[in-house]
C-alpha cells in the first residue's frame, strides 16, 4: 500500500502540473514496483489517470483554460481508436508491449527536454480565441493517433496531446494544458472500457493509488502557476529515461528467455 500511495502522489502531481506525463510512468511502475501483471496494470493506470485528470481539470475549469470544442472532438476521435489499440494489445506478448512502452517513454523524455515549441496558427484568431472549425482535420487526426496509443499501451497521452495542441493547432500553452486534461480523461475512459474484463482490478491497490493521485493532482493544479515547469520537465525527463532503461532490460530479458 505504501508503494501504491507513493506512486499515486507522483503520478497525480505530474498530471496536475504538466497536464499529462504521469501515465507514461504508471504502467511500468505498477508492473515492476507494485507487482501487477500487464493487463491489470494497464486497466489500473487508465482508471487512475483518467480520474486524476478530471480532478486536476477543476482549477483550470474555473480559470477558463479549456478549448471545449477542440478537446471534445479530439477526445471523441481518440475514443473511437482506443478500442482498435486494445485489440492490437491483446495480440502482442507482454514483453513486446513493454518494449514499445519504453520506446514511447524515451520519445516522451526527449520531448520534455526540448525547448519550448513555437506556437502554430491553425486554430488561432486575431482576437486570441480558438477557431475550432479551421483546425478540425488536424484535431481529428491527432485524436485518432493518440487514442490508438491509449488503447495499445494504456497511457492517457497528455505528453503527446500538448505538442499537438500547441504546435499543430496553435493553442496557448495554458489552454493546451487544460484542454489536454479533458482529452486525457476522455481517452482514459475509452481505453479502460476497451480493456474491461481482461484482468480483475486489485481494489485496495487501485483505491490507494487513485486517492493519492487525485489529492496530488488537485493540489498540483492549484500550484501550477507558481511552479517552474521548465525545470520540472527536465527532472521528469531524467526519471523517464531511467524507468525506460529499466523497462527495456526487464522486457529484453523476458524476450531472450522466450527465444531460448
Amino acid at each position: 500500500m505504501i508503494v501504491a500511495a507513493a506512486l499515486g502522489l507522483l503520478i497525480g502531481a505530474l498530471v496536475g502540473l504538466l497536464g499529462g506525463g504521469g501515465s507514461v510512468l504508471a504502467v511500468p511502475a505498477l508492473v515492476f514496483a507494485a507487482g501487477q501483471d500487464l493487463p491489470q496494470a494497464v486497466a489500473t493506470s487508465l482508471l487512475v489517470v483518467g480520474t486524476t485528470s478530471l480532478v486536476a481539470l477543476l482549477p483550470r475549469l474555473r480559470a477558463g483554460q479549456i478549448a471545449w470544442r477542440v478537446g471534445t472532438l479530439f477526445g471523441a476521435a481518440g475514443a473511437a481508436t482506443a478500442f482498435a489499440g486494445a485489440a492490437v494489445n491483446r495480440l502482442l506478448p507482454d514483453d513486446v508491449v513493454l518494449v514499445l512502452f519504453a520506446a514511447l517513454m524515451i520519445a516522451a523524455g526527449v520531448r520534455m527536454l526540448s525547448e519550448k515549441p513555437a506556437t502554430g496558427a491553425a486554430c488561432a484568431t486575431d482576437g486570441g480565441r480558438v477557431d475550432w472549425r479551421r483546425c478540425l482535420p488536424r484535431t481529428l487526426a491527432g485524436g485518432l493517433v493518440v487514442g490508438f496509443l491509449t488503447g495499445l499501451l494504456g497511457v492517457g497521452g497528455g505528453f503527446l496531446v500538448i505538442p499537438v495542441l500547441v504546435i499543430a493547432l496553435g493553442l496557448p500553452m495554458t489552454t493546451a494544458i487544460g484542454t489536454s486534461l479533458l482529452i486525457v480523461a476522455v481517452n482514459s475512459a475509452a481505453g479502460f472500457a476497451a480493456h474491461a474484463g481482461e484482468a480483475p482490478l486489485d481494489v485496495p491497490v487501485t483505491v490507494t493509488f487513485a486517492t493519492a493521485a487525485v489529492l496530488a493532482g488537485l493540489a498540483a493544479g492549484r500550484l501550477a502557476a507558481r511552479v517552474d515547469t521548465a525545470r520540472l520537465r527536465r527532472w521528469f525527463a531524467v526519471l523517464v529515461f531511467a524507468v525506460a532503461a529499466f523497462t527495456l532490460v526487464q522486457a529484453g530479458a523476458g524476450l531472450l528467455g522466450q527465444l531460448r
